[in-house]
């Protein structure tokens, strides 16, 4: 991967007036930071990456974004810029609309080179711990249907927690009766088969 994208160099060509003299800034501050810093596009919009992703920028109608990929592990001072800027809003840096919303460079480029240590260190974010699956709740009408097809029980027993759930949901969330009963039959038969519910998408064209 290149140190430069120019894929980056077309975003940046492609956005709003104002947001060009900005994206230019922060990326210059990204690579004055962290001259072995690599760019690359995911998701859409410009990433800075040193063995691991660092940070990011992107470009909006009327607003521009930047945040840290480890944001939660920052200094409280770089951590303290999401109070003062639009909350709501991607990025630490809330909406920045022009150069002036930014902090200033001594702070930023500090900033990103502690984020550039945390992955020179190895640091690891912490995952959030997964929330409780609630139970599945199978409606007695499917039930009884799935107790006339042993196979199609069988197969929906097996299933992944997620996999049963979107089953469940798909029949409960009919507007009537008989697209429910209907929704029910055809549960069977796919389920019959070892089809998951959105088994179509999965096939190849």
């Amino acid at each position: 991967m290149e140190k430069y994208d120019p894929r980056i160099d077309k975003y940046i060509d492609d956005a709003a007036e104002f947001a060009k003299p900005i994206l230019n800034h922060l990326r210059t501050l990204v690579h004055q930071a962290c001259p072995e810093m690599k760019e690359t596009m995911k998701w859409s919009f410009p990433h800075f990456e040193y063995k691991g992703t660092v940070c990011s920028m992107a470009a909006f109608k009327q607003h521009c974004a930047f945040g840290f990929w480890k944001a939660a592990l920052l200094p409280p001072a770089t951590q303290e810029l999401r109070s003062s800027a639009s909350a709501n809003a991607m990025g630490q840096l809330g909406k920045i609309c022009s150069l002036n919303d930014l902090p200033t460079d001594d702070l930023l480029i500090s900033s990103i080179k502690f984020a550039v240590q945390l992955n020179e260190e190895g640091v690891k974010l912490k995952k959030k711990p997964a929330s409780p699956k609630t139970e599945l709740l199978i409606p007695e009408d499917f039930a009884n249907l799935l107790a006339q097809a042993i196979a199609a029980k069988n197969h929906f027993e097996n299933f992944s927690y997620s996999q049963r759930k979107e089953y469940l949901q798909w029949i409960t969330e009919a507007k009537t009766k008989a697209t429910r009963e209907k929704r029910m039959q055809t549960a069977v038969e796919w389920l019959a088969d070892g089809k998951i519910r959105n088994w179509k998408y999965l096939e190849k064209p």
